[in-house]
């Protein structure tokens, strides 16, 4: 993959330097494992933290041989997505068959990730990274590990077993949630393909490549609606929590909660349906 690599830098000296050496503080304090792989979701608004430095500050506590690993997903090119129907809301007929007819191809070298936050677009631009191949829900990756975890991604594989949220899960990777909530963990997706009785099937479509080229491709139905609630389930004993810039971060192994998101989705979902 290419892209630009870009150096964290400070003006002032005074703000982003505390901010990376406090977040360095809570990583070791969190447990870290160095050499290991830790996938991210991050908000970074009101840090005043520039994205360079908090992605050297996590590479740095992994260490030269730890893989950090980001979601770099792309509702923006699909007219099935939650962002699609937001944006043409209110639009006549005619304006949103322009809309569509316009909506950006997704390139894996390429196309941003402008709804995933500054940390997994600073990921996906840094020469070196390297990037899955799924239209809608690509990870991205820097390290040792990044090529292995990411090389492959089915069209019809959102996030399941052959995707590469399935070899996170095989590789015992960390879940770092730095000032975001359980409500963002697209982990707890892997458990919806893992979970008895799985969720129904649906279509979806996005434009690949060149504008106008669309593909079409059914997988499992999706739903993040619960995600919050299942984290709040989690027992403590899971879960490493300190803060950063006034807000929670939590450390956590992806295998532990997503066996047991399984386990709630298994039962009230299959209640609910």
């Amino acid at each position: 993959m290419t892209g630009e690599h870009r150096r964290g830098t400070t003006s002032s000296g005074t703000t982003e330097v505390p901010r990376s050496a406090e977040l360095a503080a809570v990583l070791r304090s969190l447990g870290v494992r160095r050499g290991g792989v830790l996938m991210v979701h991050a908000s970074l608004s009101g840090t005043g933290a520039a994205p360079e430095l908090v992605r050297d500050a996590l590479r740095d506590a992994l260490g030269p041989g730890g893989t950090l690993v980001v979601p770099t997903f792309t509702p923006e090119n699909s007219d099935t997505s939650r962002a699609y129907r937001e944006a043409v809301a209110g639009m006549s007929e005619a304006e949103a068959a322009e809309y569509r007819r316009t909506m950006p191809p997704f390139a894996p070298d390429v196309s941003g990730c402008p709804t995933m936050g500054a940390l997994a677009e600073c990921v996906r631009s840094t020469h070196g990274a390297v990037r899955s191949s799924h239209p809608q829900t690509s990870l991205a990756g820097l390290g040792s590990g990044a090529g292995k975890l990411l090389r492959r991604h089915p069209l019809r594989s959102h996030l399941g077993r052959l995707s590469p949220m399935a070899r996170l899960y095989a590789a015992d990777a960390q879940i770092l949630l730095l000032r975001v909530g359980f409500e963002v963990c697209s982990a707890f997706h892997y458990a919806e393909y893992l979970m008895r009785p799985r969720p129904p099937r649906r279509t979806y479509r996005c434009v690949v490549g060149d504008k106008g080229n669309w593909v079409e491709y059914r997988d499992l139905t999706l739903d993040d609606s619960d995600f919050g609630k299942i984290g709040a389930q989690l027992p403590p004993r899971m879960l490493a929590e300190a803060e950063w810039a006034s807000r929670a971060v939590v450390l956590c192994a992806m295998r532990d909660v997503v066996d047991h998101a399984k386990g709630q989705m298994s039962g009230y979902r299959r209640a609910l349906a």
